[in-house]
């Protein structure tokens, strides 16, 4: 292998170290009320904090909202947790309705990280410092705090294990014995998701390389970000864009050896078309293409288990849900929260001071040690692939 490509594959390879135990449950069964909305109990003297996230149809971000939830709760603060469904004008409505009921802080995951210009400015009318969670807030000064994984580092993992499923790396980064050419897909997250496009970038790192040479090789001709992308990261268009890569790229007997994959919904939309369309079998052993993904969703974790899906990454909300609360506790005391990124965050107006978190690569045979053992997820969760 080259200098080039193991220097760009084997900062995927590290691994977050010491995960927060969660007293056995998994990530979707904290015991809180999902609802449209969420007030804390009576600890009026922390204040009111406004959280806002994106939808409740991916298990992920209902698991962040209860985290953020209990855990501002535990700190003392009342709690406004809105969920907006995907939709945009919902989620500004919400947020025009904190703003206007007078919370103390914001911690914001956008739909669109375009489309909250006018409350950010609203609030820092208010005086109302804004966290922007997991997902950055752009064109706007007003964005005080960003939370965040390393998302460059998540798509170099992303790519990393698609690399360790075709045989080409080994789990320890080493070169493996595979030597292609191998014909894959790539996918991307949604254009208006900030996140989305490093995913990508890292990806493209590590990918790039290995299609120089002719180790990888994109049959569909699909290599840019905008014909990867999937709004609003739907697993029924990622189903649909598949399926029509099969029958536009694969129908002469071309065969397919693996797909890209930024998320656990579109791998699960990606295996179901190449099952159907595609006509490919159950198991990755059996001839199954390799499909990367990420988040750990417990539907994806048990297709891991079950040899379908080849890996997926793991972001731990809890981790992140602390340091939302860590950093709204430094803002409301009149502190600034500790940053250790202040470089690689341009929302377009100015540079976000930024807490960056780490993740880890899920693979079939570390699926215990990383998710069952921290008490992501219940080994009874992991068999029946359901929270």
């Amino acid at each position: 292998m080259s200098t080039k490509k193991f220097a760009a594959v084997a900062a995927g390879l590290t691994l977050a170290m010491g995960l927060a135990a969660c007293g056995g449950e998994g990530a979707g069964d904290t015991g809180t009320d999902t609802g449209g909305g969420s007030e804390g109990g009576d600890a009026v003297e922390g204040g009111t904090i406004g959280v806002a996230m994106p939808t409740q149809t991916s298990e992920r971000w209902i698991a962040d909202g209860n985290a953020v939830l209990a855990g501002l709760e535990g700190a003392g603060y009342d709690v406004d947790l809105q969920f907006a469904n995907d939709d945009i004008p919902t989620q500004s409505q919400q947020i025009d309705q904190m703003i206007t009921q007078g919370v103390d802080l914001l911690i914001i995951a956008a739909i669109d990280g375009t489309a909250l210009t006018g409350q950010l400015d609203a609030a820092a009318a208010a005086n109302i410092p804004v966290i922007a969670y997991d997902r950055l807030i752009n064109d706007s000064e007003n964005v005080d705090f960003y939370v965040t994984f390393d998302n460059f580092e998540v798509g170099v993992q992303q790519a990393t294990s698609l690399l360790v499923g075709l045989g080409v790396l080994n789990e320890d980064g080493s070169e493996g014995d595979a030597e292609g050419p191998f014909n894959v897909e790539l996918f991307a997250g949604s254009p208006d998701d900030n996140n989305a496009t490093f995913f990508w970038d890292g990806a493209m790192s590590v990918l790039e390389p290995y299609m120089e040479d002719g180790t990888l090789e994109v049959p569909s001709g699909q290599t840019e970000f905008e014909q990867a992308a999937i709004l609003r990261w739907q697993q029924e268009t990622a189903q649909r864009r598949m399926e029509d890569l099969l029958t536009s790229a694969y129908s002469g007997g071309t065969e397919l050896h693996g797909v890209l994959s930024p998320y656990d919904g579109l791998s699960r939309g990606i295996i179901t078309a190449l099952q159907g369309t595609g006509g490919y079998p159950a198991t990755i052993e059996e001839g199954l293409p390799v499909v990367s993904g990420q988040d750990a969703e417990i539907a994806s974790v048990k297709l891991i288990a079950d040899g379908t899906q080849f890996a997926t990454i793991f972001k731990d909300t809890r981790k992140l849900a602390d340091q939302a609360v860590v950093s709204a506790q430094s803002f409301l005391a009149g502190e600034e929260p500790e940053a250790n990124d202040t470089e690689s965050y341009d929302n377009g107006v100015k540079i976000v001071p930024s807490y960056l978190l780490e993740s880890d690569i899920v693979y079939e045979g570390n699926i215990t040690e990383l998710l069952v053992d921290s008490g992501y997820w219940t080994e009874e969760q992991v068999e029946s692939g359901q929270a």
